[in-house]
């Protein structure tokens, strides 16, 4: 007779569970109900208000360090995307080509590496080369690390694609650039997407890459938080970290969303 698997047959296991997922989100949750609190003391609540949203809206420097994160992580992300892609694509239809092994270790050496390293090695090759200016490093730097998080999504799901389609295109005379323009890429977007945005949430997250690189007039949001968290705690912290969280869920979900419509249409 065949066993079953019923959650009852583990006693404590529902509970485990639930205790997991509290410790897990119940500090964002603390978060996002203090971003509502009128009292300046972050940790007494005195009533709701919306007041520190408006305020955090209205701080000059905040919001330049909101539009240096979005500039270096659009761009940073656009870079490794489009690198990662290419890469994905040569190494996923030639697996057996020479160097495809150590290629393949190259693009993700920056997961293998921890973070500190590969800021001051980012650190010393910039002094060396003399260049100083702080956006042109955040992008060059942020873009080398984001590559291995886009190019994984993207080789995954190229493996999973049969070549029955490319093939197809072929054999109808379509030349290379058209047969990925219009049968590759629609069918491999989604992994691209969780790669595009997996790479902009590794970019706008990072702190200390961005804190050893960053000049005056190029502080990311990581960089500014870190700032103000050594003087106070802000109750402007926790209203835009919830704006944060909820941009967060709108990329994730819209990930999701592309990933299993390409389920459905898949063979």
């Amino acid at each position: 007779m065949k066993k079953s698997h019923d959650i009852r047959r583990y006693p404590g296991f529902g509970t485990v569970t639930v205790l997991f997922f509290l410790w897990l989100y119940a500090p964002i949750a603390v978060v996002i109900w203090l971003s509502f609190n009128e009292n300046r003391i972050v940790s007494v609540w005195t009533g709701f208000s919306l007041k520190w949203y408006r305020a955090a809206l209205d701080n000059g420097p905040l919001l330049d360090a909101v539009r240096t994160s979005l500039i270096v992580a659009v761009v940073a992300t656009a870079i490794a995307t489009t690198v990662a892609l290419m890469a994905a694509m040569v190494l996923s239809r030639n697996p057996t080509m020479r160097g495809a092994k150590l290629s393949e270790t190259v693009v993700n050496l920056p997961l293998l590496l921890p973070e500190i390293v590969l800021a001051v090695a980012t650190l010393i090759l910039f002094s060396q080369l003399g260049l100083a200016d702080g956006m042109t490093r955040l992008i060059v730097a942020h873009s080398t690390f984001c590559t291995p998080f886009a190019f994984l999504p993207i080789r995954a799901r190229l493996q999973g694609m049969s070549t029955d389609y490319e093939e197809a295109a072929q054999d109808l005379y379509a030349k290379p650039l058209t047969a990925f323009r219009r049968v590759t890429l629609p069918l491999i977007l989604p992994g691209v997407f969780s790669g595009a945005m997996l790479s902009f949430v590794i970019s706008m997250d990072d702190f200390i890459t961005s804190n050893m690189l960053a000049t005056g007039g190029t502080t990311t949001l990581p960089v500014y938080f870190f700032s103000l968290i050594k003087k106070s705690a802000s109750p402007e912290l926790n209203a835009i970290s919830t704006l944060l969280i909820v941009l967060s869920l709108v990329l994730a979900s819209a990930a999701l969303v592309l990933s299993m419509r390409a389920m459905r249409r898949d063979p």
